[in-house]
């Protein structure tokens, strides 16, 4: 008995409408990418291991996939490692590669061994699938898409401004309503700091980036098991409350800060990078939010998150400004700020609110019947004059009955259909019917190519 065909948990088959909505995505992120400057560039599926390990902790590391070394992988393989069972470090041994994690390590890896080749400030962006041996769930994948934009060798803000209106541009045109969410890593280096638990920092980030989903209650709980004392815990709230306008809040902010050095240049910047963005004009929601974090160790200054305002999901787009990104392969000092699009979520997103254009799913624009050899040979000359006119057409293959093939353009939701029969024929024109309407038009080559133009 034939074995069932499948693929393995947390990887995904997509059909041909699907990826016609995908590459509505990719091609609307990647136009704006270039509009804005960015090369982009391309990295290995697999890298050496160690490349890899290290760069996202022990968690992170557990989640790489390794790749068997080619021929006999045991052959140098301890023996007692294998007796024993110790998995960890057997594999060190066993794989030399591996499948990226993220675009950000390889890129890091990119810019070093390629440094004396590039221009500084770097501007890339990169739109690769990435793997991660997590535990599949909903909205989780083994497999999945990242588009990356990063500038690296330049500490301006104005990188933050370029960023924040490219991800308002992406949306815009996307029609996805957004807010974009700022916060700053040396801001809650100062909350840390004023509170008298500077050597707690990723312990209180970890817990307050917590709050729109647990509440307030249960994050000061959280604190507490993290050591934290109650006069800590009560100073805390005040800045976790912080409201009014974005204004008001980054000088109630400032006064809160005014002990904190650290802490008073985090909002110096987050000020600087609002009264930018405000001046260009923004389309989305801008926000502060002092309890963002995300990935606080990674982090040294900016941070973005972007949240879609009309469908419960998670952040949809994140990133922010980094030091010494390539430090860990021997380059220090390269600053950089980047940002990710959760392509993925955007998809999930953008078939929630139904946004996708109308003909997104339809690739052919004109399709030929067949009804014998000549005719047929007749419609492929005619095919051929609108393709080179740039206009999508195709011919149905087999000599088969109207209704048949009309059936066939109708479920593929092909616009048009241009009928060659002998009375077309001995005329040189083509019946150009329009699926929708039903209306039918005779028309030459050149007709048909203004009209569907």
């Amino acid at each position: 008995m034939a074995q069932k065909p499948s693929i393995p948990k947390g990887t995904r088959d997509f059909s041909p409408s699907e990826m016609a909505r995908r590459n509505y995505i990719f091609d609307t992120i990647r136009e704006v990418f270039k509009l804005y400057g960015f090369k982009q560039i391309e990295t290995p599926a697999m890298e050496n291991l160690s490349t890899l390990m290290g760069k996202y902790g022990e968690e992170g590391d557990k989640l790489l996939f390794k790749v068997l070394n080619s021929g006999d992988y045991l052959s140098k393989a301890d023996k007692n490692l294998i007796e024993s069972g110790d998995c960890v470090r057997l594999a060190s041994q066993l794989c030399e590669k591996g499948l990226r994690y993220d675009l950000t390590v390889p890129f890091a890896r990119y810019v070093v061994q390629h440094r004396n080749e590039l221009q500084f400030p770097f501007k890339r962006f990169q739109i690769q699938p990435v793997w991660r041996a997590d535990r599949p769930q909903k909205g989780r994948y083994r497999e999945f898409y990242q588009c990356d934009a990063d500038i690296v060798g330049s500490d301006s803000l104005v990188n933050e401004i370029e960023l924040l209106q490219l991800i308002d541009e992406v949306f815009k045109r996307l029609k996805i309503n957004i807010t974009i969410k700022l916060n700053n890593r040396k801001v809650l280096a100062g909350i840390a700091e004023l509170i008298g638990a500077p050597e707690k920092i990723v312990d209180i980030t970890v817990a307050i980036d917590k709050i729109d989903k647990i509440g307030i209650d249960n994050v000061n709980a959280e604190l507490r098991e993290r050591g934290l004392g109650e006069e800590a815990i009560s100073a805390l709230q005040p800045i976790l409350s912080i409201d009014g306008t974005l204004p008001e809040r980054l000088a109630r902010l400032d006064e809160i800060l005014s002990v904190s050095e650290i802490g008073k240049k985090g909002v110096e910047e987050l000020r600087e990078v609002t009264d930018g963005i405000e001046t260009m004009g923004l389309h989305a929601t801008l926000d502060l939010d002092v309890s963002l974090a995300r990935g606080l160790n990674y982090y040294t200054g900016t941070i973005i998150e972007v949240k879609a305002q009309d469908v419960e999901i998670g952040s949809i787009t994140g990133g922010g400004r980094y030091d010494n990104l390539t430090g860990v392969f021997g380059l220090p000092g390269v600053s950089g700020v980047g940002i990710s699009f959760g392509a993925d979520r955007i998809y999930d997103v953008l078939n929630a609110l139904d946004l996708y254009p109308s003909d997104t799913c339809s690739s052919t624009r004109v399709m030929f019947t067949n009804f014998g050899t000549a005719e047929a040979g007749a419609a492929m000359k005619m095919l051929k004059q609108l393709r080179m006119a740039g206009i999508s057409a195709e011919i149905y293959p087999d000599s088969a009955k109207m209704k048949k093939q009309m059936g066939y353009a109708d479920a593929l939701a092909i616009p048009y259909v241009a009928i060659v029969g002998e009375t077309e024929m001995a005329e040189n024109k083509l019946m150009l019917k329009e699926m929708a309407t039903g209306e039918q038009q005779l028309l030459s080559v050149e007709e048909a190519i203004e009209k569907l133009k």
